[in-house]
């Protein structure tokens, strides 16, 4: 979509940014449901500044006043299916704060490529020091506990919880790519599912191992192209709210201190341990660089050591 489309002005910093906010968000493609939160911000602390007269000192004041504020997380889904939120104890780490300003930073950097920004406009956020980034959490399954939680899936009164898990472990595919499967989706004689749009707003296809594909085979017969794989009980269009069968999954598994994020950190882990590349890990995830698959190089230090010895062991 381009600027004339959402009847902005060309190279004019008069427009609000409350305003280039929303044309933003009209016409970004992305899945990545934290956006519309985090710009949300933008718009209460700046939005009444026209977009060209933003400056570093702007950003830095709002972000300021942000991290006084305590985090929230996801905990899971209303009757009606719209996300519950709950505070965190401690306020908003740095990382955290870093995705709010490369949320607006996007917004800046998308009015300079539809030529709504002025002549010789600079992405005001760029002057804004980033805080430093952690590695990361990394926490995976060791084999006892996969065994151990699978059988509690097994168990489950949710019958699909033992696939959903499994998809998460194999596929490291991100719980909202998983909920929001539908048949039409799962490809069971090419043996892969297919996201349109990832988080980062490119399509995915998920190989399927033959264990979770007899397991889709189960549920296929008579299941219409548009529904979900993973319905709600009551309300059909609407993903199944998983959230406490979950917990009980872990509970009985006696797994601590493991989010459903961290499935993803399993396949990656265990990808990592058998040899896959970084680049590969990053594929399999859909990261766009191997930046974010780098906290897994530790894992496989020992492919690269024998990768090393076979390739330059002779060198004398």
């Amino acid at each position: 979509m381009n600027a004339p489309d959402l009847q902005l002005p060309l190279r004019d910093g008069s427009i609000p940014l409350a305003r280039l906010i929303d044309a933003y968000m009209a016409a970004w493609t992305g899945r990545d449901t934290t956006r519309t939160q985090r710009l949300a911000f933008w718009r209460g602390a700046l939005g009444h500044v026209p977009f060209g007269e933003v400056n570093d000192d702007d950003i830095h004041a709002a972000r300021e006043q942000l991290a006084q504020q305590r985090g929230r997380v996801y905990s899971g889904r209303d009757a009606e299916g719209k996300v519950i939120l709950r505070a965190k104890r401690g306020k908003l780490s740095g990382p955290t704060l870093n995705r709010y300003t490369v949320a607006l930073s996007a917004v800046f950097t998308w009015a300079i490529r539809q030529r709504i920004a002025p002549r010789n406009f600079a992405n005001p956020v760029r002057a804004v020091p980033a805080f430093p980034e952690n590695p990361g959490r990394v926490r995976f399954l060791s084999d006892e506990e996969r065994k151990r939680l699978l059988a509690a899936c097994r168990a489950s009164k949710w019958e699909r919880l033992w696939l959903l898990v499994m998809l998460a472990i194999t596929t490291g595919a991100r719980r909202s790519e998983l909920i929001g499967l539908r048949w039409r989706d799962v490809d069971l004689e090419r043996r892969v599912a297919y996201v349109a749009r990832t988080k980062n707003g490119d399509p995915k296809v998920m190989p399927l191992v033959p264990a979770v594909l007899a397991e889709l085979q189960r549920f296929a017969p008579g299941a219409k192209p548009d529904a979900l794989v993973f319905p709600a009980r009551l309300r059909a269009d609407h993903p199944m709210a998983f959230e406490d069968r979950w917990r009980q999954a872990l509970k009985a598994a006696r797994v601590q201190r493991f989010r459903w994020h961290d499935l993803r950190h399993t396949c990656a882990s265990y990808l990592a341990q058998h040899g896959a590349s970084l680049l590969e890990v990053a594929d399999v995830l859909g990261h766009k660089t191997v930046r974010m698959a780098a906290r897994y190089s530790h894992l496989s230090a020992g492919h690269r050591a024998a990768l090393v010895e076979r390739v330059m062991g002779e060198i004398r």
